[in-house]
C-alpha cells in the first residue's frame, strides 16, 4: 500500500493528488500469512502472449511462454486496486497492468493476499511481482525490518511508477482536535498493519510526552480500519491519501469522513520484483515506459483521480 523508508523505515507509503481530483470513480515487514486466495474475477489482463506486443522479447522466455505474470496484491485498497460490486479487480493498478501487458504480450492475473505478506510471497514464488500502491524505501529494497533495523530477508528490488503520501482522516464533524501527527498522542489510531501509515505512527509514538502514546489498531486491510473509525472505536485513521480521499469522498455518500491536515512524506510507488530477476524488473520498466510515453498512463492516472502523483519515467529503486 505507501511511504519512504517505512501497503509502505519510518516514512510513508503515499500518493499526491488533490483533494477535488480524486473523483469517485477514482511492506517490507515479512510476519503473516492472511488470506491468499486467488481474484477469480480479475480482467485486468492482455491475454495470452502475442508476437505482436512490442516488448515480449523482453521477458524472461518463461513468462512469454507461460503467458502470465503473477501479481501479488492487497484487493482492497480503493480506488488503487478492489472489487466493484460484480466482484471484478479493478482500479488504477489492474488498468495500468492492462496497459503493460498489451506492450508485453502477456496477462497480469491479481490474486489477493494481505499486504504484509506479499513480499513473502515472492519470495516462496507464490507470486511474480507485486503491485500493491507499495511503497519503494530502502528497508524494503535491503529486507531489513523497520522496526528492529534487523535483516529479514533478501529484500527486493522496484519499478516505480508514481509518487505519493499519506494522510490522516476522523469521523466528519468529530476531528477531537486532530490535524497533525503530534495530536494523535493519547489518541486511537486504525491503519491497514505492514503499511507505511503503521510504521509513522510507532516512529510517532515514542515523540509522545507526558505518558499519552498513540494506540495504533491495526487491521489485515484498510478497509477493516476504516469501518474501525466509523464506528467509533477509533479517533482517526490513517492511508495513503489517494485512499484516504477516496473514502471521504465515497464514505456514506460522503458523510462519514474527512481529511485533517496534509499529506505528508511523498515517495514513490513501486512494482516489487524478488532480487537477481533482473530481466522481468527491466521487461517491466520498459513497459511502463512506453505506457507513460504513450499519454494512456495519463488517463489511466485522471480516472482515478491520481494524476497529481504522475512520473516522466519509471526508474528502479527510486525510493530513500
Amino acid at each position: 500500500m505507501t511511504a519512504s523508508s517505512t501497503r509502505r523505515s519510518t516514512a510513508v507509503r503515499s500518493r499526491i493528488a488533490a483533494v477535488g481530483a480524486i473523483a469517485v470513480a477514482g511492506t517490507l515487514l515479512l510476519t503473516g500469512c492472511g488470506d491468499q486466495t486467488k481474484s477469480k474475477n480479475n480482467d485486468s489482463g492482455s491475454g495470452s502472449a502475442s508476437a505482436a506486443a512490442p516488448l515480449a522479447d523482453k521477458l524472461p522466455a518463461s513468462i512469454r511462454q507461460a503467458g502470465i505474470i503473477k501479481v501479488g496484491s492487497d484487493i482492497a485498497y480503493a480506488p488503487v486496486e478492489f472489487k466493484d460490486g460484480a466482484g471484478k479487480t479493478v482500479g488504477m493498478d489492474p488498468d495500468l497492468a492492462d496497459a503493460m501487458g498489451k506492450q508485453l504480450g502477456v496477462k497480469f492475473q491479481f490474486e489477493n493476499g494481505t499486504f504484509d505478506a506479499l513480499l513473502t510471497g515472492i519470495r516462496s514464488k507464490r507470486y511474480d511481482i507485486a503491485m500493491s500502491a507499495m511503497t519503494d524505501n530502502k528497508s524494503r529494497q535491503e529486507g531489513v525490518d523497520p522496526d528492529s533495523g534487523k535483516k529479514v530477508g533478501e529484500g527486493v528490488d522496484f519499478v516505480d511508477y508514481l509518487t505519493a503520501g499519506v494522510s490522516i482522516y476522523t469521523r466528519k464533524g468529530d476531528t477531537g482536535g486532530i490535524s497533525t501527527w503530534s495530536d494523535l498522542c493519547g489518541k486511537k489510531l486504525a491503519v491497514e498493519r505492514g503499511t507505511v501509515s503503521e510504521d509513522l505512527a510507532k516512529s510517532e509514538t515514542k515523540k509522545c510526552t507526558g505518558g499519552k502514546k498513540i494506540t495504533i489498531e491495526a487491521f489485515d486491510d484498510d478497509q477493516q480500519a476504516q469501518t474501525r473509525l466509523r464506528s467509533g472505536g477509533a479517533d482517526a485513521a490513517s492511508s495513503d491519501f489517494p485512499v484516504a480521499a477516496y473514502a471521504v469522498k465515497t464514505s456514506g455518500g460522503g458523510k462519514d469522513f474527512q481529511l485533517v491536515g496534509d499529506q505528508v512524506e511523498a515517495a514513490p510507488y513501486g512494482i516489487a520484483v524478488a532480487k537477481g530477476n533482473n530481466q522481468l524488473r527491466d521487461a517491466l520498466q520498459a513497459a511502463m515506459d512506453a505506457v507513460i510515453k504513450s499519454g494512456e498512463y495519463q488517463k489511466i492516472l485522471a480516472k482515478w483521480g491520481a494524476e497529481d502523483g504522475a512520473v516522466k519515467e519509471s526508474v528502479i529503486n527510486g525510493g530513500k
